[in-house]
């Protein structure tokens, strides 16, 4: 039996390699975040309308026009308001450690290493880190 915590953030997690996908959910869930995890724009607009999810994180595949496109795409067709921070997470389309204001609440980052991505959560979600 799985213990469910609603305090505690519900990230959703678009990525459409299911080995990327699970590499990610297990660093989220080892901070303490619940995840539901979307393999692609329709999977992602369902979930996030079943579970509305805190923050919404899409693993950019292709283009960052394509990312930014689907990111608005999902807010609006799953009804998410502004306040539902978007984060767009690429390795290749901003400088290594950089993180880039798009729109309100979307933003697209490359990251040196996993704890500026926690970082980058922490303020969007406004709440410290779970404690182990």
């Amino acid at each position: 039996m799985s213990s469910y915590n609603k305090d505690v953030s519900l990230i959703l997690v678009l990525e459409s390699e299911q080995e990327t996908r699970d590499g990610i959910e297990q660093l989220l869930r080892a901070d303490g975040y619940r995840i539901d995890s979307a393999r692609d724009e329709d999977d992602a607009v369902a979930r996030a309308t079943r579970v509305s999810p805190d923050l919404v994180l899409i693993s950019l595949g292709g283009s960052c026009g394509d990312a930014i496109a689907e990111a608005t795409s999902i807010r609006e067709r799953a009804k998410l308001g502004q306040s539902i921070p978007v984060v767009i997470f690429s390795v290749q389309t901003v400088a290594e450690g950089a993180e880039e204001k798009i729109e309100e609440n979307v933003y697209l980052t490359r990251p040196d290493n996993f704890d500026q991505l926690r970082a980058l959560f922490r303020r969007l979600l406004s709440q410290p880190l779970p404690t182990s």
